[in-house]
């Protein structure tokens, strides 16, 4: 027979109405009051056996002093009564256009993410604020690989056990068949966990990097691009691996809550054009290595007018919050997914979405060939050193010279001291 059903040691109180529960803040902050009417007998008959009990809830300090507060659900932990309490509060409006300055995001193999602020000026110019950023998750990459080729490895003895059993019910292999099932599933809740956590931590960061800029909108590269085919083997499945869908989802999700909104941009030639003149770039594999190709490292040929070189990524992102604010007349909003897209790319604003080139140093060629810092040729002051004590040895050589200056001037010599 089966076991007796059980059920969760909890109490939903959204299903109550305002004659059984009600929830209010009080004056005091972080504190919010609930009031819910309880049996005061376990067969209550009448409205005589129930009464009102009031319980003082200690809000976190995430909930805004003006949110609306909802019906908790009570439940007991080590104890202890918690309350899972869902509230309600406005947020400001995003729009489509009129944005001025914005957050390019480019999406990366190696480095998850790369992304920095751009400035629409009043004349049309855009120019970058600061050299960007990047989110890399290296680590998490590695484990997430070493934790599904353990999934994969499980999964062939599973179906090698599975097919040694064919049907015997009796047979050995069933427990440790079963053992293996148990393990898979274990397998499967770690990685889900693990892209969990990777994708709220990059969408955090992400949105973390658009305040403080100032910017009012992110430019998405599509992930359309980074669809997981005819690249190999190995490039194939560590695409696959990837949680950039969670990682827009979180994205839109925490940038609503600021007022923020989250554009998808076409991602054609992002990577391949210069950020500053739209010159077709040279990839390397490294700035020091300028003959082995590559496409980590990017170098514009045009350098008696441009030369612009840098980071793969980082001229990606610069590409993509261009292409953004030059096309943002064009923004629409989808209307199977609601997502704000931009669907195609138009050339005449394709011409002006350039990043303004930044006053140029003495040194065009910025690659690591020499030392950063500047050595400046003044000689650095000499410190005086305070004056040491006398030691036994300067007191007798200092004798000894007093009493070879009395002898030259025919003096008689006078012991300054005893000698013991």
């Amino acid at each position: 027979m089966e076991p007796s059903p059980r059920i969760a040691r909890m109490l939903l109180l959204s299903a109550c109405d305002g004659q059984q529960a009600s929830i209010e803040r009080p004056a005091e902050p972080g504190r919010a009051l609930l009031r819910l009417q309880l049996p005061t007998r376990p067969d209550p008959a009448s409205y005589k056996d129930w009464t009102w009990g009031a319980c003082p809830i200690t809000l976190a300090p995430t909930v805004p002093a003006g949110a609306v507060l909802h019906l908790p659900t009570l439940r007991i932990h080590q104890g202890k009564v918690r309350a899972d309490l869902a509230y309600t509060h406005a947020v400001p409006q995003t729009r489509r256009s009129g944005h001025t300055v914005a957050l390019g995001v480019d999406w990366g193999l190696n480095t998850l993410l790369s992304a920095g602020a751009a400035r629409l000026d009043d004349d049309g110019r855009i120019t970058g604020l600061g050299s960007g950023a990047q989110f890399r998750a290296a680590g998490v990459v590695a484990k997430q690989h070493r934790l599904r080729r353990l999934s994969e490895y499980l999964h062939v003895k599973a179906d090698r056990y599975r097919r040694l059993i064919d049907e015997n019910e009796q047979d050995p292999l069933i427990a440790k068949h079963r053992v293996l099932t148990d393990e898979i599933r274990h397998v499967w809740d770690r990685r889900s966990n693990l892209n969990d956590a990777l994708a709220r931590a990059a969408a955090r960061w992400t949105v973390d990097q658009a305040i403080p800029a100032g910017a009012s909108v992110i430019y998405l590269e599509d992930l359309r691009s980074m669809e997981a085919k005819g690249m190999g083997r190995t490039m194939n499945t560590r695409l696959s691996q990837q949680v950039r869908g969670q990682i827009v989802d979180r994205m839109r999700h925490l940038a609503a809550e600021v007022g923020i909104a989250v554009v998808i941009v076409p991602a054609h030639n992002t990577s391949k054009h210069c950020p500053q003149c739209l010159t077709p770039l040279r990839h390397r594999k490294a700035p020091d290595r300028p003959t082995a190709t590559g496409w980590t490292w990017a170098i514009c040929p045009d350098r008696p007018g441009c030369g612009w070189q840098g980071d793969c990524d980082q001229g990606a992102w610069r590409r993509i919050a261009a292409r953004g604010l030059t096309h943002q007349a064009t923004t629409v909003t989808d209307r199977a997914s609601g997502a704000m897209v931009i669907r195609s790319v138009v050339q005449e604003a394709e011409s002006k979405a350039v990043i303004t080139a930044t006053a140029k140093t003495s040194r065009n060629d910025r690659s690591k060939t020499g030392p950063t810092r500047h050595r400046s040729t003044r000689p650095a002051p000499r410190r005086r050193r305070a004056p040491s004590p006398p030691t036994p040895q300067d007191r007798r050589a200092s004798v000894r010279r007093d009493t070879h200056q009395r002898a030259g001037t025919g003096c008689p010599a006078q012991p300054t001291g005893t000698r013991t």
